[in-house]
């Protein structure tokens, strides 16, 4: 793979993937999925057009991201290597989401088509007052009751993590792997919940490995599958070329809001101070890789 091509991908997911322009503050999940119901594969169909709106399929593309976890289907025939375990890369970068961009069985209410839409947790409407109490604080974009999805991505690359995507190619890598461990989070406020500065970076390092401090490992066994970048400036007409692969782990976990917050406050390398907006999901099975 060239330079130069590796370069055109970095710009590319700088400027339009996940590392984009911050999503509009949202009301908490609670609010704006309670007049949803939990969707089944057969119906997904029903949440958002198979078809796009603004053009034709991109199926010169490779296959694409977000998808459904729960269906094995896929028509895209464009294969890369799978990239090794996180745990033999570096991390590059953190980031999240507001809401789910995949759909998968822990999460699989359907919010909205808009940039601030995608998929919420199950437990959603069980939420008590106590977990809904407001809680401001620096990281922006998320309120109790939200869910996002947290993307812990990784290199081959000799890289430093930093801000945006772009840190994971750096000019003088070439031909990297890439690899995107997923979770989605209820938002809640509860000191009890996961801490995120717990799965940050920090500086933490294995061997000469840049490494999160952790990732849960107790919410089911992660779906490996091919795709790409995310980010709402992608579609089904307009594809990412990037090649990633993604690992989504099927169930929700609880996350305490404020440890967002402390997160924002403390500062961190990959200057991320508020939750993104989301791809709609891709359901036209000539944009997705079969799961293998």
């Amino acid at each position: 793979m060239r330079v130069s091509y590796l370069l055109s991908i970095a710009i590319t997911m700088l400027i339009a993937g996940c590392g984009g322009e911050s999503a509009p503050e949202t009301d908490s999940a609670a609010d704006t999925t309670a007049e949803a119901t939990a969707d089944t594969a057969a119906d997904v169909g029903a949440d958002m057009a198979a078809e796009p709106a603004g053009g034709e399929l991109c199926v010169d593309m490779g296959p694409q991201t977000p998808r459904d976890i729960a269906s094995l289907a896929g028509l895209n025939t464009v294969t890369f290597p799978f990239a090794p375990p996180a745990s033999e890369m570096n991390l590059c970068n953190i980031h999240t989401h507001t809401n789910a961009e995949h759909r998968g069985p822990g999460f699989s209410v359907f919010v909205s088509d808009a940039e601030d839409g995608g998929y919420a947790c199950n437990e959603t409407s069980d939420l008590s007052e106590a977990d809904l109490a407001p809680a401001e604080g620096a990281y922006e974009g998320v309120a109790p009751g939200d869910t996002i999805e947290v993307h812990w991505v990784h290199t081959t690359c000799a890289a430093t993590p930093g801000e945006g995507l772009g840190a994971c190619v750096p000019e003088t890598c070439t031909d990297p792997l890439l690899r995107v461990e997923a979770q989605v989070f209820l938002v809640v406020n509860d000191p009890d919940a996961l801490d995120f500065t717990a799965m940050a970076y920090g500086g933490n390092m294995v061997g000469d490995l840049h490494q999160a401090m952790m990732i849960p490992a107790t919410t089911g066994e992660p779906v490996l599958f091919r795709g790409s970048t995310t980010g709402p400036s992608y579609d089904q007409s307009t594809c990412s070329a990037a090649q990633v692969t993604w690992s989504v782990r099927p169930q929700c976990a609880r996350l305490d809001i404020n440890s967002l917050h402390r997160w924002a406050e403390q500062g961190n390398v990959f200057n991320e101070s508020h939750s993104h907006g989301v791809r709609q999901l891709v359901t036209a099975l000539e944009l997705l890789s079969p799961i293998e």
